[in-house]
């Protein structure tokens, strides 16, 4: 483990024990909640005995759902607050589930091929370089086996609520993959409406032509993209409500491992500029 996952392990178990939204565990869930959780858009389809690789998911909430839908559901995460969610949840609820400490840059102790689903939390910023964590997903991944990733929405990284001017939500930095984010406090809300402020992980800009055409490069074929929506439209200016309505704050990819149609795809194209450069016929799929 390197200083970064360390530094992220602390601040995550932190965070954990702050109650922040993605360790509050499920633990009302049937199997019609746990699948719109998992799968609001019906992708995955009847997952029972599927592998599934919850990947930097803990929380005790997406591994569980998985196990409620029959799959045999794998949650790894960095920190041990967070999988001991995973566990409280799992034993809540009755059903199985493996849960492993690491690191979503370092998958070696899985085979290649290993699961049918990963299912990637928000997490990939947490990292500075998005390709190791997508050409590993995809080594695990059996092929034609489902992809899900969430990241931040890298137009307004690093913008919040709290960059409220009064006419806007103001955008200050560079459009740099991998900068830092400089401020990583994270303010929680208590059950009072009275607010807190826990130091976060480090956290990095993911422009969205990294983590598209990292993903391409493995061999995954996107089946769409989706931001998130606000919960209330009417929200007042300066809350985080009302900022995801001006500016989607997170994106998700749902994708279909298919390295043989990355490899035709390619041949086709190589070939279309081949006959092009000998001035021949172009073939159908040419300029691919």
């Amino acid at each position: 483990m390197d200083d970064l996952a360390r530094h992220n392990r602390d601040r995550w178990d932190a965070l954990a024990r702050a109650g922040v939204s993605f360790a509050q565990s499920m633990l009302d869930l049937d199997a019609d909640a746990a699948r719109r959780l998992v799968d609001p858009y019906g992708i995955l389809g009847d997952v029972r005995g599927k592998e599934v690789l919850c990947l930097a998911s803990g929380g005790g909430q997406q591994s569980v759902a998985f196990a409620l839908l029959g799959a045999r559901a794998t949650v790894l995460d960095l920190s041990d607050e967070q999988l001991d969610r995973d566990r409280a949840a799992a034993a809540h609820y009755g059903v199985t589930i493996d849960v492993v400490q690491g690191d979503m840059r370092d998958l070696s102790r899985f085979a290649d091929g290993r699961f049918d689903v990963v299912w990637h939390a928000y997490s990939i910023n947490f990292v500075p370089e998005a390709l190791p964590v997508l050409r590993e997903a995809a080594r695990v991944l059996a092929p034609g086996g489902y992809y899900r990733i969430e990241f931040a929405n890298p137009f307004v990284f690093e913008v919040d609520e709290r960059s409220w001017t009064g006419d806007g939500y103001l955008l200050r930095r560079p459009y740099v993959d991998g900068a830092e984010m400089e401020d990583t406090t994270w303010v929680i809300a208590r059950e009072n409406g009275t607010t807190f402020q826990v130091e976060g992980p480090r956290e990095f800009r993911h422009l969205l032509s990294s983590v598209v055409n990292g993903m391409v490069a493995q061999g995954f074929v996107l089946l769409g993209l989706w931001e998130a929506e606000s919960p209330d439209p009417n929200a007042a200016p300066g809350t985080w409500d009302h900022f995801a309505v001006v500016a989607p704050p997170f994106l998700t990819i749902w994708a279909v491992l298919r390295p043989d149609a990355l490899r035709r795809l390619t041949e086709n194209a190589t070939e279309g500029i081949r006959r092009a450069e000998r001035g021949g016929p172009r073939g159908r799929h040419d300029g691919l």
